[in-house]
């Protein structure tokens, strides 16, 4: 009985089911401006994720590419509360978390073909992306492998006594990792400036949480850590943007690590551009609902309800970001390979 009451507890409910949080976004108090940029910043990280995926299919693209098209407005939530001089740590799944931070376009592009003129210098893909000068400290594709990094991080900043911190971003089936709960543990017991973002779009690779873990919510686990912990809809950017302020703010004045947990859904496969297969299982049975949560149409729908953006305007930002897309990715493709001896070089300390 009591194990049942604890997973009542820590059930996502409605935050995980597709039919709920259709409409359009609250946004009463909300700037219009910010609300615009933000808009046109999803829909800049969305298009240029589709320009890979449709790259990957066609064999121009052959580093694996992890989409996260459908999750847009955790990072961009989150990154507004950010600054240059912040300690930002992301994944697998990371092109948001670049691009949320003001990440260069051509250079993202370039990277995943490999070119010189990536973020990477063309040789980490579409998985280890860099661009410190931004707070971007790396992304990696080992599951958890940045979270330690991200706490560690946080120790730094603390002790520069700028007020800045750090971000580890990770999915809900990173959670599982002993390294995550040591990092939860250690950044708790020493009040280190680090907020954990749990992006959870329910499946670990081909899992869903359900099969995995006995509740939903990762956040939990922060409970268990006693940190301060929020969950939201990760489809609604002022929700996740409102969660972060709260959140961002009490680690710069010292109280401590906070926990985000974003409900979210990807719409492509764990790895790949294709939406109906996620490592031979079929996850597609719920895309449908899940894309009527589409955070661009919901922010969107807001904007018009309010008179804050024309009905075809949405049309009009899609477009002119597939130009400006498309010029990116015919320079990238122009922009030279490393040359030979980089691969050296860039293994061996000069």
């Amino acid at each position: 009985m009591a194990s049942e009451i604890l997973r009542a507890r820590y059930r996502l409910a409605e935050l995980a089911d597709p039919s709920r949080f259709r409409e359009p976004l609250d946004i009463r108090g909300a700037d219009p401006q910010r609300l615009l940029a933000q808009l046109r910043q999803m829909v800049l990280i969305r298009v240029a994720e589709e320009k890979i995926g449709d790259m990957v299919t066609a064999g121009a693209v052959r580093c694996p590419a992890h989409l996260g098209i459908g999750q847009e407005a955790v990072a961009v939530g989150i990154s507004e509360h950010l600054r240059p001089t912040d300690r930002v740590f992301g994944a697998h799944r990371s092109h948001s978390h670049y691009f949320a931070l003001g990440g260069d376009l051509d250079a993202i592009l370039a990277e995943v073909l490999g070119k010189v003129t990536g973020c990477s210098r063309g040789m980490g893909g579409s998985m280890h992306l860099f661009d410190q000068p931004r707070g971007f400290y790396g992304s990696v594709p080992i599951v958890a492998g940045t979270v330690p990094l991200a706490v560690g991080a946080a120790l730094a900043a603390k002790m520069d006594g700028n007020g800045d911190i750090a971000v580890a971003y990770f999915g809900d089936g990173a959670a599982e990792e002993g390294a995550v709960h040591e990092s939860l543990n250690l950044a708790s017991l020493f009040g280190w400036p680090v907020l954990f973002v749990v992006e959870n779009n329910l499946f670990s690779s081909h899992l869903h949480v359900s099969l995995r873990q006995p509740a939903e919510s990762v956040a939990r686990f922060a409970q268990a850590h006693c940190i301060d912990a929020e969950v939201v809809d990760g489809n609604d950017v002022v929700a996740v943007s409102r969660a972060a302020k709260r959140l961002v703010d009490a680690a710069r004045a010292g109280k401590g690590p906070g926990f985000l947990e974003a409900v979210t859904y990807r719409w492509r496969g764990h790895v790949g551009p294709r939406e109906d297969i996620d490592v031979g299982v079929n996850r597609s049975v719920d895309l449908a609902s899940w894309k009527k949560r589409d955070p661009v149409r919901r922010l969107a729908d807001a904007l018009v309800a309010a008179g804050a953006m024309r009905p075809d305007e949405l049309d009009g930002v899609y477009g002119e970001t597939r130009e400006r897309v498309e010029a990116a990715w015919r320079r990238a493709e122009a922009a030279p390979y490393p040359a030979d001896a980089e691969l050296l070089r860039c293994v061996y300390a000069e």
